[in-house]
């Protein structure tokens, strides 16, 4: 199932299952399916335990009598009993949801949510939608952000790789009381200049009609910037760059280095374009933008790995939000 193709696969018929879904939707879990399947923390606790431990939701291994073993769900607590020796086994130890006052119903809704979503959703939005505290909504998505949505797949990019770089942060604003042309022109470009070269910088890698990749780099200079892409991209690759000067290294290092130059205002010739990964960046500005407003350099890489599973996890078939159930299940 997680290799299936989504181009091959057949659309989900409405059926007595899924009475809410036509056929030509592209929804692949809608909400009136979440709350069907997860509508209280027993469901919720149960596909923990079915994923992790028992399939048929009765058996599994039972560690103090050392053999497969019929459970049942405690009454009194968040686990299931072994009804040989009495053993309890708790599916939330070693996950997220461990020692967590908030329900698991609404851990499950938090998932499903920012895994739904295109361009993100705010804490403030969360604390709005479950009831919980902003400190206690924010915890949750960066608990989830910092465990679940992370790239398993660390092996670099290979094929036909659009590479670009691009700073983070707004534009500089005018101090309060400070006069309008307080400077001359040129002062005035060399000091948004430095601005520029002071904010964090995001670098972009992503296979055409596959994976995506986004770092935060020290620098967009120099060794800095070719370090990273050489970390992250097969040298058996073709690269796609825009021409800026300290990508020129680079092709010395991959078996060919297409440029698009757009100082010339040339972004398109042939299939020489970075046009795919120009694309995530708007995604990711327009979305943060609106969601988020600001987002602090200290956290920008855990909100890149947001966007970048988000992208990724297309490619394997299930719900995202399935995805995810089963990472949280594991203890990722």
């Amino acid at each position: 199932m997680f290799g299936m193709d989504p181009e091959n696969a057949a659309p989900k018929p409405k059926t007595r299952d899924n009475p809410t879904r036509r056929a030509s939707s592209e929804s692949d879990f809608s909400l009136m399916e979440f709350m069907q399947r997860y509508p209280d923390d027993a469901a919720c606790l149960d596909r923990l335990w079915r994923e992790g431990f028992a399939p048929d939701g009765h058996h599994a291994e039972c560690p103090k009598c050392g053999r497969t073993r019929k459970f049942h769900r405690t009454k009194t607590r968040a686990s299931y009993t072994c009804d040989t020796c009495g053993l309890h086994i708790h599916p939330m130890k070693g996950t997220i949801f461990e020692g967590s006052p908030v329900s698991l119903q609404l851990w499950f809704y938090v998932m499903y949510v920012m895994a739904s979503t295109r361009c993100g959703v705010s804490a403030k939005q969360m604390e709005r939608e479950i009831g919980v505290t902003y400190k206690t909504a924010h915890r949750m998505m960066k608990k989830i952000r910092t465990h679940l949505m992370t790239d398993e797949d660390q092996q670099p990019l290979c094929g036909d790789v659009e590479v670009d770089e691009t700073s983070w942060g707004g534009k500089p604003r005018r101090k309060q009381g400070e006069a309008h042309y307080t400077t001359s022109p040129e002062e005035r470009r060399a000091a948004a200049a430095a601005f520029r070269e002071a904010k964090p910088t995001i670098l972009g890698m992503v296979e055409r009609g596959g994976r995506v990749r986004a770092r935060v780099i020290d620098s967009r200079h120099g060794a800095t910037l070719s370090r990273a892409v050489t970390a992250n991209v097969n040298p058996e690759s073709i690269i796609f760059t825009d021409d800026w000067a300290s990508y020129k290294p680079l092709r010395r290092v991959y078996i060919d280095h297409k440029v698009i130059n757009h100082s010339a205002g040339r972004y398109v010739d042939g299939s020489t374009y970075t046009n795919t990964i120009e694309g995530f960046f708007g995604n990711l500005k327009t979305g943060t933008r609106g969601a988020y407003k600001k987002v602090s350099p200290r956290y920008l890489q855990t909100y890149l790995n947001e966007y970048t599973w988000r992208y990724n996890a297309k490619l394997y078939g299930p719900a995202l939000f399935e995805q995810l159930v089963v990472r949280a299940a594991s203890g990722i």
